[in-house]
């Protein structure tokens, strides 16, 4: 009988499942099953910018991306931002490594006795397989499991070496296909529905984020004549957001999105969860007048909502479906009218919505944006005119250091279009080792970092809540420019927005990662500005 080693087996499942890239930070434990790697390994500087990276990576390839993390503190420093990566359902299999077998018992140095439990609950499988030889299954089992979520597998790192019979490499190249064809009664049913309510009203979520959900659900508005929102707490964008029928993005609190709901007697909800919530402001779900229903194939999402009918299904295909039933035409043509940026009244400091209207009028139209800077959520959506699917990335669980490194994963894995990472500076902070990552891979990002000394969403939100003076706000003022120089990236600062067109110029033109940083007044994300600043208009 022809052996292979238990790496071997498993290097081979990685090709056959196309796993070309991996992402990671090695230690010891991980060592043996590096050796002889026939994959391109994206060094990240600390746990949580790998995870990152390999979310933003699997959210724009859509497949099973695999993250080496080193044991259990290695495990630990990625959970903040494995957080992310689990609401948003990213396809990632993250591997550990674990002392040998015979040590782990005894609890020595780099062992992990309760490796499976770890990372839950924010992984939905893990796995430490019981012997060497199970190995190569459990890998297989990860990695098709991985189609619903990150996934967990600890492996003994002398089960790289043991021998195991060379047919399991033919036996584990399998694939799991969910069927995606709907029930053409459901079909008619909601199409029924919609066609008979007098106001029905469609919320869409990060699951149609696809080049095919995004063409389905505008012959669908148009064809109705529905108006569409997005759902709250919004991860990716789902809809154009200067279409005509486009609303905006649902307030994350009870009262808000009951009132807003409730002028309606249908609602749709189709690829979100019913309904992320935020900021507590209690009321009525819904009124008696509206009915709901949720459209996805998350069964825990259905499962926990607090009210409306749930169908669970492919919600692009429901899509699709529906807009083909209601035999829609031609989708039609749209102007954005755009409101003037608002502009600072102190020299040297940029208001948030000039930057963005000038990223708006530079950058081109398939620019994907990764925006990690909470407190000008309100001025970057008075600014953008985003028409791709596939164009907004946004920490989904709200976990800060995110959004630097996972833009790194985005450019990574679709190099055709360009990648612009909006950052705060209090964001900057927790992943800024990822920009070394950049520059040693040369990655075509360009990163506009918004400097406001504070940490402005925190800020708004405790006013909200009614905390006067609360701790550790003021952030100060950060030479990041220098630091990125430190890290041997291109890095500059513009004081006004002349100099902000013609560095992003130079970094289009430059073809490699290039920092900006810009002096920015303080806003918060409901679109106010702080109350230390005024705030002009022109």
């Amino acid at each position: 009988m022809t052996t292979v080693s238990v790496r071997h087996a498993v290097h081979e499942l990685m090709a056959f499942h196309g796993m070309t890239t991996i992402f990671g930070n090695p230690g010891s434990n991980e060592l043996p099953f590096l050796k002889d790697l026939p994959a391109r390994y994206i060094l990240g500087l600390q746990e949580g910018t790998v995870v990152a990276m390999a979310d933003g990576y699997a959210q724009v390839t859509d497949r099973p991306t695999l993250i080496n993390l080193h044991a259990a503190s290695g495990t630990g420093n990625g959970l903040g931002a494995l957080t992310n990566a689990t609401v948003s359902r990213s396809k990632l299999v993250l591997t550990a490594g674990q002392q040998v077998r015979d040590m782990v018992g005894p609890e020595v140095m780099l062992a992990n006795v309760d490796a499976t439990v770890l990372a839950k609950p924010l992984v939905h499988q893990s796995l430490e397989p019981l012997s060497a030889a199970d190995v190569p299954r459990a890998f297989s089992q990860s990695v098709l499991a991985a189609d619903r979520g990150p996934v967990y597998l600890s492996v003994p790192y002398d089960d790289w070496d043991a021998e195991v019979p060379a047919a399991v490499i033919a036996e584990l190249s399998r694939t799991v296909r969910p069927a995606t064809v709907v029930d053409p009664d459901v079909i008619a049913d909601l199409r029924a529905r919609l066609v008979a309510a007098e106001r029905p009203v469609l919320v869409l979520g990060p699951d149609v984020d696809t080049d095919a959900g995004w063409e389905a659900s505008i012959a669908l508005a148009e064809a109705l004549e529905i108006p569409v929102w997005a759902a709250p707490s919004l991860p990716r964008l789902p809809f154009p957001n200067r279409h005509p029928l486009f609303r905006s993005v649902l307030p994350a609190a009870i009262a808000g999105i009951g009132e807003i709901l409730g002028a309606h007697d249908l609602a749709l909800v189709i690829g979100a969860p019913v309904f992320r919530y935020h900021q507590w402001q209690p009321g009525q779900y819904l009124p008696e007048t509206t009915a709901l229903v949720q459209i996805g194939d998350d069964p825990s999402a259905a499962d926990r909502a607090p009210f409306g009918d749930a169908l669970l299904a492919d919600p692009v295909e429901v899509l699709s479906a529906l807009a083909e039933a209601v035999a829609p035409g031609p989708a039609g043509t749209w102007s954005a009218e755009i409101d003037p940026a608002a502009t600072s009244a102190k020299d040297g400091v940029l208001h948030p919505e000039e930057v963005f209207a000038t990223l708006r009028e530079q950058m081109p139209g398939d620019t994907r944006f990764v925006v990690e800077s909470t407190s000008t959520n309100a001025a970057f959506w008075a600014q953008m005119d985003l028409r791709r699917s596939g164009s907004y990335f946004f920490p989904a669980s709200g976990g800060l250091g995110w959004g630097l490194p996972a833009s790194m994963g985005v450019a990574l894995a679709d190099p055709d279009r360009p990648v612009v990472t909006i950052i705060g500076d209090g964001s900057a902070h927790y992943s800024i080792a990822a920009l070394r990552t950049a520059v040693e891979e040369d990655i075509p990002v360009v990163i506009v970092l918004l400097r406001n000394g504070t940490y402005g969403a925190l800020d708004w939100f405790a006013r909200l809540l009614g905390v006067d003076k609360a701790p550790g706000l003021d952030l100060g003022e950060v030479d990041f420019v220098s630091i990125a120089r430190g890290y041997g990236m291109t890095a500059e600062h513009a004081d006004d927005i002349a100099e902000l067109g013609r560095l992003l110029d130079r970094a289009r033109a430059g073809g490699g990662p290039m920092l900006i940083e810009v002096t920015t007044e303080p806003t918060n994300p409901d679109g106010g500005a702080s109350p230390e600043r005024t705030r002009s208009t022109t």
